[in-house]
């Protein structure tokens, strides 16, 4: 994102000097007249005594904005740097789930500390979120929705959504619930505003209402949300009560969190909890080196299985050619069926029969691809490096071989991780490529061995 890099660095300038003058009225309309997300990507970096100066320059609920969108990182810090009384005043005006995120990252003490000061109903809200599981529903829901009954009419039902809009984080699905919460429809507001005043709410609401379970997995939401093109989508328990909403921004939010904890996974190390940049060098080490020593012990293994076959090598010392090429073959080969599999597990839950055809797919591919490279590789190993006819069938069958194996194994263990309650992308390619290397330095020197010495000496 090179605009933010543009505006931190011609803007962050001009705000000090502001902070070094006390132009509060210039502070002031810094952060009224930017969005909030560029007022919080320029107070990056500053000390957190300079960031609440400029912060405090605004009303409390453009604070709360502004403070949504800091990175999770610089919010601790500005927690340590500032009251509780005006922590707690802050944290009262702040989006339910937003703050709840901010607290899920604060020491329990502290957060004990501080809820006292917080009005009761915002308290009781906090208390009720925090309760849900990580990774659930409940965990990402807000509980700022619009609420109708249905025996109103639509004149009606507007004039109370102007009292609710203030305080919703978005009314664009007003949700028809009866006294206890019990979800019966849905309507959107253009309905609201294109029909007649006098028809009641139940002949233009949407019966057939697409929800989830507060309990779910909150990758159930966003495949919901994905799947019927919707802005937010209600969350309900066992009784189906309407107890929230999750809205597309936070499923946006919930997306790119995934993909970049599976883009580091893929690439064998442990996802960063906060940037780059923001992240101590040991901790970046440990994530990588645990992952790294892992898949030296692999590689260790595929040297003592080498190291068993080195007569084998020592008579045939043509073989150490080919043998970066028998590696490459089912590494690759595994890292694309992995990545397959990865993919269609992300997009929807595998049933167990999907599952199988998935394995047999793999498994008649791979020999497809297997066939024809091996056929290709004995063809090309004759006039291009002067092997006799056996030699070369040596190393074609190993890459048939070799390949079918990679995709059968790159296929089965991201099923097999899933089954164990593990994440699939942990299967990185790697890990994959590290595993196909122990099978493919078996495969090679055992058909070296049944070619070359069992059949024909």
């Amino acid at each position: 994102m090179p605009q933010v890099g543009i505006y931190h660095d011609l803007i962050q300038p001009d705000v000090r000097l502001m902070l070094a003058e006390g132009d509060q009225a210039g502070l002031r309309e810094f952060c009224e007249a930017l969005y909030p997300v560029v007022v919080a990507e320029i107070l990056d970096g500053m000390p957190p005594e300079e960031a609440w100066a400029v912060i405090h320059a605004c009303e409390i609920s453009r604070q709360a904005e502004i403070f949504e969108f800091i990175e999770p990182h610089q919010q601790l810090e500005l927690v340590q740097a500032v009251d509780r009384k005006h922590l707690s005043q802050l944290i009262e005006v702040m989006s339910s789930d937003d703050r709840v995120d901010l607290l899920e990252h604060m020491d329990e003490e502290q957060v004990e500390q501080l809820l006292p000061l917080v009005a009761q109903a915002e308290r009781e809200d906090i208390r009720r979120l925090l309760s849900y599981d990580d990774d659930t529903c409940g965990s990402i829901m807000t509980t700022e929705y619009a609420r109708l009954p249905e025996h109103l009419t639509i004149r009606e039902g507007l004039e109370r959504l102007r009292q609710q809009a203030p305080d919703r984080e978005t009314i664009y699905y007003i949700f028809i619930c009866d006294e206890d919460r019990h979800l019966h429809g849905v309507i959107t507001l253009r309905q609201l505003i294109l029909s007649r005043p006098t028809t009641p709410l139940d002949a233009v609401m949407r019966r057939d209402v697409v929800s989830v379970r507060v309990d779910e997995p909150t990758e159930n939401a966003a495949r919901e949300l994905a799947r019927f093109d919707l802005l937010a989508l209600p969350v309900v328990d066992d009784q189906h009560r309407l107890v929230g909403i999750i809205t597309h921004d936070d499923v946006l939010d919930l997306v790119q969190e995934s993909a970049e904890e599976d883009a580091y996974r893929q690439s064998a190390m442990e996802p960063l909890e906060n940037s780059y940049f923001s992240t101590p060098l040991l901790t970046i080490a440990h994530k990588r080196g645990v992952w790294l020593l892992a898949l030296s012990v692999m590689s260790l293994v595929t040297a003592a299985v080498a190291r068993a076959f080195e007569a084998v090598g020592d008579r045939h010392g043509w073989m150490e050619c080919f043998y970066p090429l028998v590696l490459a073959s089912g590494g690759n080969t595994g890292s694309q069926s992995a990545t397959l599999i990865i993919r269609a597990m992300g997009l929807s839950t595998l049933t167990k029969k999907e599952q199988q055809q998935a394995m047999w797919r793999e498994l008649y591919t791979g020999m497809i691809l297997g066939s024809v490279l091996g056929l290709f590789i004995f063809i090309a190993v004759q006039p291009l490096f002067g092997h006799s006819a056996l030699e070369a069938s040596v190393v074609g069958m190993t890459i048939a071989v070799v390949v079918t194996m990679g995709a059968v194994t790159g296929s089965c263990l991201p099923m097999l991780f899933d089954r164990l309650g593990m994440d699939p992308a942990v299967m990185s390619n790697p890990l994959i490529a590290s595993l196909s290397d122990m099978f493919a330095t078996a495969i090679y020197f055992t058909v070296a061995i049944v070619l070359l010495e069992r059949f024909f000496f």
